[in-house]
């Protein structure tokens, strides 16, 4: 470790050269108070910024020991330092001086939900952030000055007023913390209650448009549980509190065009993550095994078994290890859900708008004009019962347009202007005055979840003679060596910088795991228990903090749509 003095010096010996010299000042520097590590010199100012990374004993930013007294609790107290961080940069540091990225100062800041990231990593004696900086020059000359302003006093300041206890809110920081941990718990209690989803009384669901995920603060009706589906649940720091449960089994969200049915659905799918004091979902928790389905027109399909849903495809196709470079509505639906069940999934959430229509319904209509032996597609009302029955997934489906449903469901649940009713009763009434004339052609059973292998040689990386590269370009977006993997079908990720995880991790998977001959859902697991024991760290050669943690079933919803995908 070097003193700050001798990063001062080499500021000063290398102002006004060109901007390679700026690789001079790498290394670890003590600041008194905190380490200061330039871990990576940007090559130009228009290159993506220098990383650096603060590190502060803990002693020293004198923070009450019990926000971190659990592995929740440290990645609810490492996302509020991260934002503290955040917040005090763009308040402190004056930004543009000189061309390209100079002068700027950020971190990877987080959205509405708390991950766990390697933005800020707190240890047993230390909390670590990691940052970029754009290193200021004037056209490709040195401003030594500059940087001089920007380490010696914009840093330091950031670090006392985002770092230290007597600056930070306190009251804030704990809120923050024990939120996290209430909701995390109210999550994990969810199977014992028999319960896929919890509602809370009081959430602001509604949010303010398509971009802005905050919530919407002006007409926005607070959620309310009608009382016969209303449970109550002791959390660890807010107490009682009461919603609305979500029964395992199959539930309809039910009512007409603009009255809530979709932004339930849309909540209840965020609810696998927990959310920041204010956002108004904080008491919206979904079971974690919970994935959203969509049809996905045009998407890769590697020998998925999709017989469940369709068989005697036209030419003896084989449905039992189906591929297509282009897949339609119907069959990219049946290949999402079969490769979110081999993964593990325990609840399916469907909105009839994102889905093929011909695998959601046939009518006897429909029926009696296209013979079964002349429709390939086994319609999803005649599987949803048996896929819970066999396999004990519940599915949580939003319907408007088919009252079929009606008789498959164990629960609906009408939306009337954002307040849901519960019409369970009402609609088993309606199905037995209308009984259906239409026939089931779902069989006896559900089928069989087949789990696949993939050939290790299909996750090559490189490009040519370079080496390997991965990187996200956008939330939906993977650069994996030549090829780009299109996520925009999985509306659960949420970040970019689990995106940028998930490369990676597949890396890491196709690297330590996919020669073993394990299966998938084996192989992308072992790399969990890598990083549960490591941390995100593990995923990368060097010191970074732009990764949050993905979910497996995002993980693995990038592998089968990458179109290297080969499967033994």
């Amino acid at each position: 470790m070097k003193p700050k003095d001798e990063l001062s010096r080499t500021l000063k010996r290398i102002d006004r050269k060109g901007y390679k010299a700026y690789k001079d000042i790498a290394g670890v520097y003590d600041f008194g108070g905190y380490i200061l590590a330039v871990d990576h010199v940007q090559g130009d100012p228009f290159a993506a910024p220098s990383r650096l990374c603060v590190i502060t004993p803990r002693s020293a930013s004198r923070f009450s020991p019990d926000l971190f007294s659990n592995r929740i609790r440290l990645t609810a107290a490492a996302d509020f330092l991260t934002r503290s961080f955040a917040r005090a940069a763009k308040q402190i540091v004056r930004g543009n001086r000189g061309i390209g990225k100079s002068g700027m100062v950020g971190v990877d800041r987080p959205g509405q939900e708390v991950l766990p990231r390697n933005s800020c990593v707190i240890g047993e004696d230390s909390i670590q952030v990691r940052f970029v900086a754009g290193l200021p020059a004037a056209g490709r000359t040195i401003l030594g000055n500059e940087a001089q302003a920007m380490l010696f006093e914009e840093i330091p300041h950031i670090v006392e007023a985002s770092l230290r206890a007597g600056s930070v809110d306190a009251g804030a920081f704990r809120e923050h913390v024990d939120a996290v941990e209430d909701q995390e718990a109210l999550r994990e209690r969810l199977d014992d209650m028999g319960l896929v989803a919890f509602v809370g009384d009081g959430s602001i669901l509604p949010r303010r448009s398509g971009v802005d995920d905050r919530p919407l603060t002006r007409d926005a009706v607070p959620f309310q549980s009608p009382e016969s589906l209303r449970v109550s649940v002791d959390l660890p720091h807010r107490g009682t509190v009461s919603g609305m449960g979500v029964p395992r089994g199959v539930t309809l969200i039910v009512g007409g065009g603009f009255h809530g049915k979709s932004t339930l659905l849309t909540a209840l799918e965020r609810g696998v993550y927990p959310h920041v004091p204010g956002d108004g979902r904080e008491l919206v928790a979904t079971a974690p095994g919970a994935v959203k389905i969509r049809a996905e027109d045009g998407r890769y399909i590697e020998r998925v078994n999709i017989s469940p849903f369709i068989t005697n495809l036209p030419h003896g196709r084989d449905t039992g290890a189906f591929s297509t470079d282009n897949a339609s509505g119907s069959t990219s639906q049946a290949a999402n859900i079969i490769e979110s069940l081999e993964m593990g999934a325990k609840t399916l959430l469907i909105d009839e708008d994102t889905s093929a229509t011909n695998f959601m319904i046939r009518d006897e209509r429909m029926q009696e004009l296209i013979s079964k032996e002349k429709e390939p597609i086994t319609p999803f009302v005649d599987k949803v019962k048996k896929l819970h029955r066999d396999h004990g997934v519940s599915t949580v489906l939003v319907m408007g347009g088919s009252g079929d449903y009606f008789d498959v469901a164990d629960t609906v649940i009408a939306m009337d202007t954002y307040l849901p009713r519960d019409v369970s009763d009402r609609a088993a009434e309606i199905a037995g005055r209308h009984a259906a004339v239409r026939t089931d052609e779902g069989g006896e059973d559900f089928g069989e979840i087949t789990r696949r292998t993939p050939v290790p040689d299909c996750f090559d990386p490189s490009r040519g003679r370079r080496d390997v590269k991965i990187d996200a370009k956008g939330l939906h977006k993977i650069l994996y060596g030549t090829d780009d993997i299109d996520l925009s079908g999985m509306s659960q990720l949420i970040d970019e910088s689990q995106t940028r995880a998930i490369g990676a991790i597949i890396h890491q998977y196709a690297t330590r795991y996919a020669t073993r001959g394990l299966t998938l859902a084996d192989g992308v697991r072992e790399v969990y228990r890598d990083m549960e024991e490591k941390g995100l760290d593990d995923l990368v050669p060097y010191r970074t903090g732009n990764l949050a943690k993905p979910r497996i079933y995002e993980v693995a919803g990038a592998i089968n749509r990458m179109r290297t995908l080969s499967v033994k």
